[in-house]
C-alpha cells in the first residue's frame, strides 16, 4: 500500500503563487509516477500535470507556461509551483500514484491523496 500526503494550498490572489506537496510512503516502486488532479464543484475531474521518477512530464494545455511539476526521489515526494494562478484554477487538487499507464488518465492511477484546496480570488 501507498500513502499520499498532500499541503500547501490556501488562498492566493489572481496572479500569485502556490507550491504543493505529495509526499509518498509504504510500498512505493522503485520506478512509478505522481500526479496532480483537480476538481472544481460541479465539474468533472480533470489532470492537471506527472512526473515518473526518470523525470518525464506532462501537463495540461491549461497550466503550461505556469505550472512546473518537480520531484524529489529521495524523499518521495513531489511539488507542484503555480504561478500566475488564475481564478479557474480554483479546485481541489488531489496527488496520485501509478506503476503504469498515462498520466492524463485518472483510472491508470491506484492510489489518492485526501485533496488540498486551492482557492484563486480576482
Amino acid at each position: 500500500q501507498v500513502q499520499l500526503v498532500e499541503s500547501g494550498g490556501g488562498l492566493v490572489q489572481a496572479g500569485g503563487s502556490l507550491r504543493l506537496s505529495c509526499a509518498a510512503s509504504g510500498r512505493t516502486a522503485s520506478y512509478y509516477a505522481l500526479g496532480w488532479f483537480r476538481q472544481a464543484p460541479g465539474k468533472e475531474r480533470e489532470f492537471v500535470a506527472g512526473i515518473w521518477s526518470g523525470g518525464n512530464t506532462d501537463y495540461a494545455d491549461s497550466v503550461k507556461g505556469r505550472f512546473t511539476i518537480s520531484r524529489d526521489n529521495a524523499k518521495n515526494t513531489v511539488y507542484l509551483q503555480m504561478n500566475s494562478l488564475k481564478p479557474e484554477d480554483t479546485a481541489n487538487y488531489y496527488c496520485a500514484y501509478t506503476t503504469s499507464g498515462w498520466l492524463r488518465i485518472s483510472r491508470q492511477y491506484t492510489y489518492w491523496g485526501q485533496g488540498t484546496q486551492v482557492t484563486v480570488s480576482s
